[in-house]
């Protein structure tokens, strides 16, 4: 079904359809629950660390600074595409409104861009702090980390603006339909009636640039971080220190090879439930896993997360004595 407002000139699209899992009700139900375990088991994650970076005074550092934010923007990243892909399910509607998609392609862009730019940014910080100890209290002061983190958001957030503007100037006339389970970049030029080469061939070297230079960035810091590490003369001196660095390692590695796993594959002779697939790894996948890779691999986040646990038990208690 299309659902348009004709013009004298031309016909505009006022909303888009999204692609389901499956037209199965069962199955429908099915990804329902698991988007929901998911979703969930991301909410609680992240609201756990954050809860304990606030809480916490122990914490209350750049690393965890960093991290933070890094949990504020995966509840955020996960909240723009999950939830409204689950509601489809439910209601067997595909339906999301012109100005949804145009917010849904900005957030999901702005903050993809801003988790690249807070991975760089935390592994700089683990630089500092291992290579040059002495100075870190100077050179990663409130200020200095304050401007990184805003500078992440804010310049992600026009780097957004520009490719949104420049996706939706296009006209929409072959079809409403979207390949994917959101509003995605690559699928609206695919559906898109003018010539979209140059926008795919600037989005393209757009991701290829941002990814060279994040990845660049990262390598170049841990390049310096295992130099001085195998320096350290002891065995447990460089067990803990490469301890702090394993966990972002792991999340670099997941959040960049998932990415550009699906953007930087050829559009033609890819299927389109491929596609699907392909997308869930780097939308849900990741802002659910982090949580559980820096709790797990972080003894001060365990031990915060214990004193969380243990002061809910004493109100718990006291509320019960009342």
């Amino acid at each position: 079904m299309y659902l348009r407002q004709e013009t004298s000139n031309q016909t505009i699209l006022t909303e888009f359809l999204l692609l389901g899992f499956s037209n199965v009700r069962e199955l429908q139900i099915l990804h329902f629950v698991v988007f929901l375990l998911i979703y969930l088991t991301a909410l609680i994650g992240n609201l756990f660390i954050l809860t304990a970076v606030a809480v916490d005074r122990h914490l209350h550092t750049p690393m965890y600074f960093f991290l933070g934010n890094l949990s504020f923007l995966d509840l955020c990243y996960i909240s723009v595409t999950v939830p409204k892909s689950m509601a489809n399910s439910l209601t067997n509607d595909r339906q999301i409104s012109f100005s949804g998609c145009v917010a849904q392609v900005f957030l999901v862009v702005a903050l993809v861009i801003t988790e690249m730019t807070l991975l760089v940014v935390m592994a700089y910080d683990r630089y500092i702090a291992i290579c040059h100890p002495l100075r870190y209290r100077v050179i990663m002061n409130k200020g200095t980390c304050a401007q990184m983190a805003a500078g992440s958001w804010i310049g992600s957030a026009i780097y957004a603006a520009f490719h949104t503007g420049n996706t939706f100037r296009l006209p929409f006339c072959q079809s409403n339909a979207i390949g994917q389970f959101f509003c995605d970049i690559p699928q609206l030029l695919k559906i898109s009636c003018s010539d979209t080469r140059s926008n795919e061939i600037l989005l393209l070297a757009c991701v290829i640039f941002l990814c060279f230079v994040c990845f660049g960035l990262v390598i170049m810091s841990y390049t310096c971080i295992f130099s001085t590490i195998l320096m350290i003369p002891s065995v447990q001196g460089k067990h803990k220190t490469f301890s702090t660095c394993l966990p972002h390692m792991t999340v670099v590695g997941l959040f960049l090879s998932t990415g550009m796993f699906t953007y930087m594959k050829p559009n033609s002779g890819s299927s389109t439930y491929y596609d699907l697939l392909a997308s869930v790894l780097y939308t849900v996948v990741p802002p659910a896993m982090n949580p559980l890779i820096y709790s797990l691999r972080n003894k001060k986040i365990k031990e915060a997360l214990s004193k969380i646990g243990d002061m809910k038990k004493r109100l718990f208690l006291i509320a019960l004595g009342n």
